[in-house]
């Protein structure tokens, strides 16, 4: 009845439906309809957008139990809703004018800047092959909401990675508008600050950190890169900047998204040393970096079962509070800094001599 569940009687019944609202990757590629029962005893199925899905999901569920959700996959039918509240986007929409996406794509139409030159050169590049995204209205709409996003923060401009991103996002967000949200939710919100930026230096940071974690999680594997010489940042990068969506299957990036838009940036960490442990014994056995790449490559695109690599990211990986990876980041930032300043005099030198 209305009113009687406790928070334990509605945890129990969340945890029951979870079979039937995330149906198994076989069950969604067969396109089974989505079947459940929501709080109130009544039976939602087939099309859902007509049903306030997202209020029951997260308002009646406490957050412990919500990230156990979470971790096991959002339903697709419900994820445009999920992420776009979840991840701050709808409140970060809701503090500008209603019309404010669609007269920033109209005041920009015909600006040329060396971002836009730069999308134009990515968007074929972007997903080549896919049915809509390589295909003119596809491309159109990559190009509007990459571009809308270069004018929001010119800080940013553009970053290439950023394409496979909102790519990505414009398939399960439906909208430009939405995406473009998404975007700025992301850059403004979810991950470090920086990572974007034209020096990249909070990407450089991530993968500073991102070593010393390996160390510390996977010291075996840490050790025999390391007598290698192998910059763990040949791989690592991609992950970073395109969020995996260049470098899984697309239905394990969007499980790894599901978990990144409520729990925030730390995420990429515990997938990106997953990736690593789970090729552990393979990767000890080469002496070539040509060798290490090819496994890491293979078996990212491989990595067809999202539950595979959560259970290897949570399990095995273990606990890493946001202070210990905040401490992390403040640390390497000096190293970093310095690192790009001195590239930037080198850079200077160069172009100093040329021109005498």
């Amino acid at each position: 009845m209305y009113g009687t569940h406790s928070k334990k009687d509605m945890e129990i019944e969340y945890q029951s439906q979870v079979p039937i609202l995330r149906p198994s990757i076989h069950a969604r590629r067969a396109k089974i309809t989505v079947k459940f029962q929501d709080l109130y005893g009544f039976t939602v199925e087939g099309n859902v957008d007509d049903v306030n899905v997202l209020n029951e999901f997260s308002a009646l569920v406490n957050a412990i139990t919500l990230k156990k959700l979470i971790r096991k996959g959002i339903p697709p039918v419900l994820r445009p809703k999920v992420w776009f509240s979840l991840s701050g986007a709808a409140k970060k929409k809701s503090t500008a004018p209603d019309s404010y996406y669609e007269d920033m794509t109209k005041a920009i139409q015909d600006k040329v800047t060396p971002a836009t030159k730069q999308i134009d050169h990515d968007l074929p590049r972007t997903f080549p092959g896919h049915p809509w995204l390589d295909s003119p209205e596809g491309h159109a709409a990559l190009r509007r909401v990459l571009v809308a996003y270069s004018f929001r923060d010119s800080d940013v401009g553009y970053c290439q990675g950023l394409n496979y991103v909102a790519a990505l996002l414009l398939l399960v967000m439906k909208t430009e508008e939405d995406a473009f949200w998404m975007i700025a939710v992301l850059l403004e919100n979810v991950l470090v600050s920086d990572c974007y930026t034209k020096n990249l230096s909070g990407c450089h940071v991530e993968q500073r950190v991102f070593k010393d974690l390996l160390t510390k999680k996977c010291p075996r594997i840490a050790a025999h890169l390391d007598a290698l010489e192998f910059d763990v940042s040949l791989v690592c990068t991609e992950w970073f900047l395109c969020l995996f969506a260049k470098s899984l299957p697309s239905e394990t990036t969007l499980r790894v998204w599901d978990v990144l838009f409520n729990e925030g940036a730390n995420l990429l960490f515990h997938v990106a040393l997953a990736i690593f442990k789970m090729n552990e014994e393979e990767l000890l056995t080469v002496h070539h970096v040509g060798d290490i790449i090819h496994i890491i490559q293979r078996s990212t695109h491989q990595l067809f079962d999202p539950d595979d690599l959560l259970t290897v990211a949570f399990d095995q990986i273990g606990f890493m509070t946001t202070t210990t990876i905040s401490r992390q980041r403040k640390k390497q930032e000096p190293a970093v800094m310095a690192e790009l300043d001195q590239r930037l005099k080198r850079l200077n030198s160069i172009n100093t001599g040329e021109e005498q």
